[in-house]
């Protein structure tokens, strides 16, 4: 897969230091990036009965801790993408990593909603520092092939819930919520040395040290349309996380199945990222982006028509789960195919905080949709139908390609 065309000039580096290679690259930020969503992100869900019951507060008022995390984390996406431009994505995935240490151990001793609300400020500031944007803005600037690498750290990190789900959930069952806090907040830190000696200072384009203006960027048709469908598609995403299982046990299928439906997802994702890997060159990032945009209302389409047959709806899981899978790897590379590499950071944070509200609102507002409907009825042609528009608005953005530079 050919190396994003815009800016291709080779990285600035705030100090002369070799560019490491792309195996010791992928390793070192797939460590850190691992570890950061096993302890930062997936715990929440598995902590929250918990917390409820020790600090004797409502499910709701506890989850908008999670909720206030994701709107932090979007608000602020831009100047930390602009605080990468300048400086390049080690320092915000080491420090930005070392304050989710402390804030993890800060949470195991919170004692009332207040000071879980604080915590997860936090935590959504270290959220837009140490994990996806900035390892992506140093995929991009480091690696000699990126599209390549960001594939094969995809391919590592989409294993993380196979490993802390569990993990998680025996900390909490042996030592309690909180033990199980401070037992995470020990890994989060272990890779911070990592990626303080292990990654390279090097920033994303040969413009990125001086700040490049937003404004002309948001207006173009590129940007509006990889916005749009990067906004739909985190609605489906987190939309479907939240009901997909309800909404199959409403249909009436076996548990076994239920569950084998929505475990496949992972591996079915994972084998996506591993066939785009081999594929190598012969594929562009905008038609894998293509590719993955179509087959979302088509997977969901199959989820609305399915009925309660789960050998049918394998067919949906694969779809939707490839989609996923292979939208991930869009998300980080399409935006210096389409608008170039000057001002990545920034750029990529913009892109995050469009989704920041869709991806908040998704379980809510598919909630009330059952509520009204009297069922999961709607839900799945509604979803259809916003994979449609993330096609078509990925379409216009494909369409809007900058022409090659000279040579």
């Amino acid at each position: 897969m050919p190396t994003p065309r815009p800016g291709r000039a080779r990285p600035a580096t705030g100090a002369a230091e070799p560019i490491p290679s792309d195996r010791r690259l992928i390793w070192c930020v797939a460590a850190t990036q691992m570890v950061g969503w096993g302890t930062l992100f997936t715990p929440f869900a598995l902590l929250l009965g918990p917390m409820e019951d020790a600090l004797a507060l409502p499910r709701a008022a506890v989850a908008g801790a999670f909720t206030l995390g994701l709107l932090v984390s979007g608000i602020v996406a831009v100047p930390v993408g602009r605080l990468v431009d300048r400086h390049g994505g080690r320092g915000p995935i080491a420090w930005g990593g070392l304050a989710g240490a402390a804030l993890l151990l800060a949470w195991s001793q919170v004692d009332g909603l207040a000071g879980l609300y604080c915590v997860w400020f936090g935590l959504g500031l270290v959220h837009a520092l140490a994990l996806w944007g900035p390892a992506m803005a140093l995929m991009m600037a480091a690696a000699r092939q990126p599209v390549r690498s960001i594939t094969a750290l995809t391919f590592i990190t989409g294993f993380t819930g196979t490993v802390f789900v569990p993990l998680v959930a025996w900390l909490v069952e042996a030592f309690g919520w909180r033990g199980a806090l401070v037992a995470l907040a020990v890994l989060q830190a272990l890779p911070v040395p990592l990626a303080l000696w292990g990654l390279p200072r090097t920033r994303v384009g040969v413009q990125s040290a001086v700040a490049v203006a937003l404004g002309p960027v948001l207006r173009k048709p590129a940007f509006i349309g990889l916005a749009v469908c990067l906004a739909a598609h985190a609605f489906i995403g987190v939309g479907l996380g939240a009901h997909l299982l309800l909404l199959l046990r409403e249909r009436g299928i076996a548990e076994g199945w239920v569950l084998t439906l929505v475990a496949l997802h992972g591996p079915f994702q994972v084998a996506a990222r591993a066939l785009l890997y081999a594929l190598g060159n012969r594929v562009r990032v905008l038609q894998v982006g293509v590719f993955a945009a179509a087959l979302l209302p088509v997977g969901l389409a199959w989820l609305a028509l399915g009925g309660a047959d789960p050998w049918l709806l394998l067919g949906f899981v694969l779809c939707w789960a490839m989609a996923d899978g292979l939208m991930t790897i869009v998300r980080a590379a399409a935006p210096a195919e389409l608008l170039g590499r000057d001002g990545y950071g920034a750029i990529t944070g913009a892109l995050s905080a469009t989704a920041v509200l869709p991806r908040a609102l998704a379980p809510s507002l598919l909630a009330l949709l059952w509520q009204w409907g009297g069922g999961y009825g709607l839900v799945a042609p509604l979803l259809a139908l916003v994979g449609v528009v993330a096609l078509a608005a990925f379409l216009v953005a494909a369409r809007d390609q900058r022409l090659p530079a000279p040579t």
